[in-house]
């Protein structure tokens, strides 16, 4: 966990796991590096929120996968479910839900599921396409942490990839690219 620049109530904090994603995001808004997956993020944002100073809304950047051929392209997220909870399963054993979908935007966007598992297989990626169109590894985490602590959130991805055979490879070909089209969507914003 890295915190880069000052927290202020009346700018965004831009939350990315890498500083690969984070390349070209300037130094005019503080960046919380998290490291890569849900516990990674979760217990970043919450350690700097828990500090007591909070930014007007929480801004997730990152690269995600795409679940379905075509998607390609940055994206604000509607919807974020969890990929590795069987949520089903616990509401059976305790009559709560836990891993329900969270909203985090309008519109018609798209949905990210959200897990610790890289999805580099074409069978993973098929199962997760029946629920969701894109993949990564700490939107839910973030999301949930800034809808506990009362803050907006948004979560932007970058297709990096195609979440099946040889992802890895083309993460690491294509994250810099990634990290120019989120630096090109945030200078875009009107914060």
């Amino acid at each position: 966990m890295r915190l880069l620049g000052t927290i202020s109530a009346d700018r965004p904090l831009l939350v990315v796991a890498v500083r690969e994603e984070a390349a070209y995001l300037g130094e005019e808004l503080p960046v919380l590096l998290t490291g890569i997956g849900k516990i990674n993020a979760a217990a970043a944002l919450a350690t700097v929120l828990a500090g007591g100073r909070h930014p007007s809304e929480v801004v997730n950047l990152g690269t995600a996968g795409a679940l379905r051929p075509g998607w390609a392209g940055t994206h604000t997220v509607t919807q974020v479910i969890q990929h590795d909870i069987d949520t089903p399963a616990l509401f059976a054993l305790t009559g709560r839900t836990y891993g329900a979908p969270l909203v985090v935007g309008k519109g018609d966007g798209p949905v990210l599921a959200t897990g610790d598992l890289f999805v580099s297989d074409a069978a993973a990626r098929d199962r997760l396409a029946e629920h969701a169109d894109l993949v990564d590894m700490e939107g839910y985490a973030v999301a949930t942490v800034a809808h506990r602590a009362g803050l907006p959130v948004r979560l932007v991805k970058h297709v990096s990839d195609e979440a099946g055979d040889g992802a890895g490879h083309t993460w690491r070909e294509s994250v810099d690219d990634c990290a120019r089209h989120l630096a090109d969507w945030l200078r875009d914003q009107k914060w």
